[in-house]
């Protein structure tokens, strides 16, 4: 690990903290997710120290209905921090300056949705987004800037990039463990298989995952519409739209990759034996891929004959990623593969990180316990581009400020 975290962070400090309290919102209310939870830790741990906190956060984008203020971050951060989160309804003005100037040891200030801000959001460069005025402005306020924002650390966002340029920058407790557990399938040697279960709805993730990891996982078991697209190109009459247009698209920009991949990675790559649809009467059904003629329904999970052929490859491993959801388990009927994968793995005794979009919210829908998985990601693109060895510029910019200090 390469950057500063909070055990280098001088004592007393004024600090400005990055969190990503992303969140849905149903009807106006923020719905309270593990991302609260998780940040809880490093807030916590920063007022408990005495420093004098601020922090920053995201909601939504622009002409979303999800892009709201953050006031009621700030009553459920506060609940899972047992801390008292103060809330200003302005991020760099008068009024948010004077909150942060009357700021005392081991007090919490929320500030306004940084997406509110102008120069906020437009993906520039680091030394650009640390010109302008909201990074300057704030900055003067404070002695050390905490990125606590894993999952935001693929955009070069001004308060993810700007400030690290402006103040002495350290990573928080999210940022430390999503970071070590994420890189570990590239930085870490495992004494058994690798094994990596990939799936969600996006063929382009799935290609660079395999692309990128073929050299360190034994084996892909796949899953989800990606899984369907690599049937296709096997030969199988599924991965094209009947009343989801999930398929033919990405077909039509992906095929001839996803067919190449699946040549050259083939041996490495095991594909669902069956797949579940729902039958006229609203059931679960299930039907083998051997069986299938003609796709005339949407497949929604892979069926039961399918995780038996995954779980022995699981319990065989000395490590095990998750990357995407292997069928529609928000609907329980169709959990089934996606469930019995995780709970295989839970069981196993291996180093297991669970992650990429909603996949992880799995396990707290359907009463699995975190503590039987090495690491649980709240990321979602920042976890592809971890998996992928892509740069997060949010990291790199902690990793430049450790090695040169502010700009």
């Amino acid at each position: 690990m390469t950057f500063q975290t909070l055990d280098d962070l001088p004592a007393a400090q004024r600090v400005l903290c990055r969190v990503d309290l992303n969140s849905p919102v149903e009807d106006g209310t923020v719905v309270d997710n593990r991302r609260f939870d998780r940040h809880a830790e490093t807030v916590r741990e920063l007022s408990e120290a005495g420093h004098r906190v601020a922090l920053l956060a995201h909601q939504g984008r622009p002409g979303r209905d999800t892009f709201v203020g953050l006031e009621q971050h700030a009553d459920l951060l506060a609940d899972h921090a047992g801390v008292d989160v103060s809330y200003v309804p302005d991020t760099y003005g008068e009024e948010a300056l004077a909150a942060i100037r009357a700021l005392e040891s081991g007090d919490v200030l929320l500030l306004e949705n940084s997406r509110m801000v102008d120069a906020e959001l437009p993906e520039e460069s680091p030394e650009t987004k640390a010109e302008t005025a909201f990074v300057q402005t704030l900055a003067a306020e404070f002695d050390a800037y905490v990125n606590d924002a894993y999952s935001a650390a693929h955009r070069s966002h001004a308060s993810l990039v700007g400030f690290p340029r402006a103040l002495p920058a350290y990573a928080g407790r999210v940022m430390e463990t999503e970071y070590e557990a994420n890189t570990a399938i590239a930085s870490r040697e495992f004494d058994g298989p690798v094994t990596m279960v990939v799936g969600g709805t996006k063929a382009t993730d799935v290609i660079q995952v395999m692309e990128a990891l073929g050299d360190r996982v034994d084996q892909f078991l796949l899953g989800g519409v990606a899984g369907e697209l690599f049937l296709r190109a096997a030969g199988h009459p599924v991965g094209r739209d009947v009343d989801a247009e999930l398929f033919d698209e990405q077909w039509e920009a992906n095929g001839d990759t996803v067919e190449r991949v699946l040549d050259e990675y083939g041996d490495q790559i095991r594909l669902a034996s069956d797949l579940a649809y729902e039958t006229d009467d609203g059931d679960r059904a299930e039907v083998a891929v051997a069986d299938i003629d003609e796709k005339t329904t949407d497949y929604l999970d892979v069926g039961a004959e399918t995780v038996a052929d995954y779980e022995p490859v699981i319990r065989d491993s000395d490590a095990v990623f998750v990357k995407g959801a292997l069928g529609v388990f928000e609907d329980e009927r169709f959990a089934d593969g996606t469930v019995g994968v995780l709970e295989a793995v839970a069981e196993t005794d291996c180093f297991s990180v669970v992650g990429g979009g909603d996949t992880s919210r799995a396990i707290e829908l359907y009463g699995m316990d975190e503590a039987d998985f090495s690491h649980v990601s709240i990321a979602g693109g920042a976890y592809i581009r971890a998996l992928t060895g892509q740069e997060l510029v949010g990291v790199a910019e902690l990793e430049r400020a450790t090695e040169t200090g502010p700009a």
